[in-house]
This record gives C-alpha cells, structure tokens and sequence, in this order.
C-alpha cells in the first residue's frame, strides 16, 4: 500500500517524537534528580534508545520507512534509496517530531530540572558532549557510530529475511542501537542523528530551567555533521556489496 507524503510526514514526526520520549527520556530518569531512576546507570539509557528506535520502525516502518533521522534520509538520496523530492519535507518532519518529543520530557520531568542543580547531567537531558572534550573523538565516534547503525539497519531491513519479516527486522533495528549505545555510547552519548541532537540543544538553549549552564553551540555542529556523513557512507557501502 503505498501511502499520501503528509501520512509519511505524520509517521516521521510521531516516530522522531517517541525516539527523543524514550531516548532523552530514559536519560532524564537517570540523570536528574529525585526521580525513581536516578542513577540507574548506562544500561538503562541504551534500552531506552534501543526502544526508542525499535518502536517507531514497528510503528511506521510499512508507512514511511521510519526514517527518524535526516541523516537516514540524506544518505538513502544521496545513493539513489529515494526520492530527493521527499527529502526536505521528510527532515521538517524530523526535526519538528524531536522538538515535540524533548518538549514531552521536558514538561514530564520539570520538577526534576527545577531540583537539579548540576549543569552536564541537564544538559545531558538535551544533547551530547564529548567526554574527553575532543572535538576530533566527538566527530571520530558520531561517524563510525552512524555508519555502523545505518548499515546494520539496511542490512537488516532489507536482506530477505528482513523484508519477508520486517516486525523481526525492527526488532534488530532497536537492538544494534542498544548495542551501539553500550558498546560506542561512552565518548559522547551517542546522538547518531541530527534531530535528535539539534532540536533538544536549541530547547536548552531557551527554556527557562535555572541552573542549565551553557547549550555548548561552538560543537554543535559535529553531532549533525558526523552522523550524515557516516550514514552516506554506511549507505553507500550497503549499496555496494548487499543491495
């Protein structure tokens, strides 16, 4: 069944905005203070991005491909995966669904943010950082990070297997970012995706919490960056030797 663009654009903004719900999410409970979760450590940050990304492709995977990422997007364009014209409408749709999405958090955990006095851990809440703050690592792992999930993701999507089940293949999907975020995840968090990163930093930057210190914009660059061009390069290697 082939589906009108806005149920595509639709299916972009909810699946975008219940990767940021689940993914920044599972770091708010984590991270902020006084909440049940507080301190409940790494795994439970990577099975909240795993789920994050898991869900919308069941969703949204036979309606828009569930995409959920610009750079997902740019990379499959720019490989001849899909149409250029959807392109621009399919990233508006993204980073409008991460902006909804952070704002969910946002207004969930506002008396947490209200009681959290240590400015990474909000900031964590948006965004990432490099932990060694190396710009050169920070880019280094965004990119491997995005080209091991975009190829993994391709593969499994739409190796036979994949496509005769894809309810199984999302379920690998959501998997190899669990893995990615436990095994690549410590550098920098990951972000992995442009919208995922972009949107919830411009957030920081304007809501009103009190002690969320600097939106960090002279880096922001390399979480958008990075991630698209690994994920050409994840692209273009699955086209070359898997499609």
């Amino acid at each position: 069944m082939e589906y009108t663009l806005f149920t595509k654009l639709a299916a972009e903004f909810v699946g975008t905005a219940l990767l940021m719900v689940f993914g920044n999410g599972s770091v708010a409970n984590v991270e902020l203070s006084k909440t049940k979760g507080h301190h409940a450590g790494w795994i439970n940050i990577a099975m909240g991005y795993g789920f994050g990304v898991m869900f919308p492709v069941l969703m949204f995977g036979g309606v828009s491909g569930a995409h959920v990422n610009p750079a997902m997007t740019l990379a499959q364009a720019v490989n001849g995966m899909f149409p250029w014209s959807e392109v621009l409408p399919y990233i508006v749709a993204q980073l409008l669904g991460a902006l909804a999405g952070q704002l969910i958090v946002y207004v969930t955990y506002l008396p947490h943010y209200a009681s959290t006095t240590e400015p990474e851990a909000i900031l964590a809440t948006f965004c990432t950082t490099d932990a060694e703050d190396s710009r050169f690592n920070y880019f280094i792992n965004e990119f491997f990070g995005t080209f091991i999930l975009v190829l993994g993701a391709l593969c499994a999507l739409s190796d036979p297997w994949g496509a005769k089940n894809p309810a199984a293949a999302s379920i690998v999907v959501g998997f190899i970012v669990w893995g990615l975020v436990t095994s690549m995840g410590g550098p920098t968090g990951p972000g992995l995706n442009p919208a995922r990163d972009l949107m919830p930093r411009l957030l920081h930057a304007i809501l009103p919490i009190e002690h969320k210190g600097t939106s960090r914009w002279d880096e922001a660059w390399i979480p958008v960056v990075a991630p698209i061009v690994g994920a050409i390069a994840g692209a273009w290697l699955f086209k070359l030797l898997f499609a």
